[in-house]
């Protein structure tokens, strides 16, 4: 994924100060789209992010008959409507669609397209291409779906939905919020309970949106369920900032002298803000502040400033699945702290948009920081006096978090650095350096 196209990234002259807010929850502007176009009748969304991997589903969808009207609206969000396909179904699409670098988008259309007797060849880019998806498919088998060919890991994927689908109870072998989705979606169309159980709590923004578009869902923290065949009805969706943006300006208020800033208007879902968990426990001056509610996704306020000595702590494997995406960043923390981080069970993270962890030791190796693997957990040793070496060039390897992360590495030090495509930020925050760079005191 990596292209020859080196941007620099310069220093910040001055501390972080002030007031800022980040683009809509990426994860929440996806399930809006998506039931959005499930539903009968038209929804009102607002503050989705305007992003590669969310306009991939919203293309998506309209490929399978939705009629999606959503426009900029100038601060880095789409708003408009979506008029679903409601009970008549997704039509068959002439030709294969193109997810892009989107996971969440051909994981959850695979549950989306099961109950239906169409057959979609789903597809991405090079990356998509050889990230797992028989987690997906093979619950999807068992209610009913067909996916050839047989015992396809990888994409390109042929699926063929049943009308005639089946509920099932599920013990998923890994917690994930798309593979929770996907067996969720599919049960909403199957005649009875389906129902997904984790071992570890995942991300539950489709059991808190689901009733909004008129599903009973029903919740606890590593169990979900709903009941078939449901008729979902149009909604109005306001996002709210995402959280994983918010680390990064978090993360950069933390590392640089003098920062104090406050991100506004962001999801404070506790399955969401892990990383604030971590950070508070290597003695990081941040906060939140619940202000109100977006439907059922609580939002608020998240204050940091500048901490100037941080310390190593262990993050265990049950709160992996809250903090998964911002392991990056958290790492770079980690990398000026007194002592030992340790991120316990982290083998997600070998088949995310790239392999992040050799890709994180890598990165940390260049900046002079040892961090290694032991089995499936991320050891970092930390540096309090770390001093970026001049001249530094580093491979986003083509993964938006990855860019960000060596980003701040230069922002935070005293020196520039290079960072290989780093375009690919406009994945999941295209104006991440505007707002880093509007809050330069």
């Amino acid at each position: 994924m990596s292209t020859d196209t080196v941007t620099t990234i310069e220093p910040l002259r001055s501390p972080l100060k002030g007031i800022a807010t980040v683009p809509g929850d990426k994860s929440i502007s996806h399930r809006a789209v998506l039931f959005s176009a499930m539903a009968e009748g038209t929804s009102r969304l607002s503050g989705v992010l305007d992003s590669k991997d969310v306009r991939s589903s919203m293309d998506a969808v309209a490929q399978l008959g939705a009629k999606v009207d959503l426009a900029p609206q100038g601060d880095g969000s789409l708003a408009g409507t979506v008029e679903g396909w409601g009970q008549k179904g997704p039509m068959q699409p002439d030709s294969p669609i193109d997810c892009g670098n989107s996971g969440t988008t051909v994981r959850l259309l695979m549950g989306i397209l099961a109950p239906w007797p169409i057959t979609v060849t789903l597809t991405g880019d090079s990356s998509l291409q050889r990230r797992p998806m028989r987690r997906i498919t093979a619950p999807l088998m068992k209610m009913g779906a067909k996916f050839a060919p047989a015992g396809q890991e990888l994409l390109p994927i042929t699926e063929t939905g049943s009308s005639a689908l089946k509920p099932i109870v599920y013990d998923a072998p890994m917690a994930s919020a798309q593979l929770k989705t996907a067996v969720l979606l599919a049960g909403v169309f199957a005649k009875g309970t389906t129902t997904v159980n984790e071992p570890a709590p995942s991300r539950n923004h489709t059991e808190l949106m689901l009733p909004e578009f008129g599903v009973p869902t029903t919740a606890a923290s590593r169990t979900a369920s709903v009941t078939g065949p449901c008729r979902m009805e149009a909604s109005s969706v306001h996002v709210p900032g995402d959280p994983s943006s918010a680390a990064f300006l978090v993360a950069a208020a933390l590392m640089k002298p003098g920062s104090s800033i406050v991100v506004r208007d962001v999801s404070l879902n506790p399955a969401r803000i892990g990383f604030l968990r971590t950070l508070e426990r290597m003695g990081a001056d941040v906060r939140e502040t619940h202000e109100g509610q977006e439907g059922k996704e609580p939002n608020g306020s998240i204050a940091a400033t500048y901490t100037p000595v941080l310390r190593g702590c262990e993050v265990p494997a049950q709160h992996i699945a809250s903090l998964i995406d911002e392991i990056p960043v958290l790492a770079l923390v980690a990398a000026h702290a007194h002592g030992v981080t340790v991120f316990k069970e982290v083998s997600e993270l070998r088949v995310k948009e790239t392999n992040r962890l050799k890709a994180i030791i890598d990165g940390l190796a260049l900046l002079g920081v040892d961090a290694w693997e032991e089995g499936n957990n991320l050891l970092v040793e930390g540096n309090p006096h770390l001093q970026v070496p001049a001249g530094l060039v580093f491979d986003s390897q083509g993964d938006h978090r990855l860019a960000m992360t060596w980003a701040l590495a230069g922002l935070c030090g005293h020196t520039s650095v290079g960072i290989r495509d780093f375009d690919c930020v406009a994945v999941s925050y295209p104006g991440f350096l505007d707002d880093i760079k509007n809050l330069e005191a």
